[in-house]
């Protein structure tokens, strides 16, 4: 299965601006491990109980993509050319997964769009 892109699901979970870009999207969204574990744990801080976060993330039918070796040196890759930028680890392995995979990213962080990596970057908002 190919996916058209790796999403930040925060936005459309909490109806953030931008939400309807990600809805169109999330049929074909595919989601690092890494990037995972950021999602469920800003649900958490909201008060979310771990069974609304598993059943909410299981209605989405995302493709959980497994964090593996190739895509933490591909991350670490990254740190040199988005440190001015400030990109966490995360965001670093966000566009890492969608490098290697070959797809685009939606974010909402505008400075994405500055940061120079093969990746297409798609901002919603």
């Amino acid at each position: 299965m190919r996916h058209e892109s790796i999403v930040l699901l925060m936005n459309s979970l909490r109806k953030d601006d931008g939400a309807d870009k990600v809805a169109a999207e999330i049929n074909h969204a595919a989601i690092s491990t890494v990037n995972l574990t950021e999602v469920v744990t800003k649900l958490v801080d909201g008060g979310m109980s771990e069974t609304d976060i598993q059943d909410t993330l299981a209605a989405l039918n995302l493709t959980i993509v497994p964090f593996e070796e190739k895509m933490a040196y591909e991350a670490s890759r990254l740190r040199l050319s988005t440190r001015v930028l400030g990109l966490s680890l995360g965001d670093r392995a966000c566009l890492a997964t969608a490098r290697i995979l070959g797809v685009s990213v939606l974010t909402a962080d505008r400075i994405w769009l500055q940061a120079k990596v093969e990746v297409d970057v798609r901002c919603i908002r």
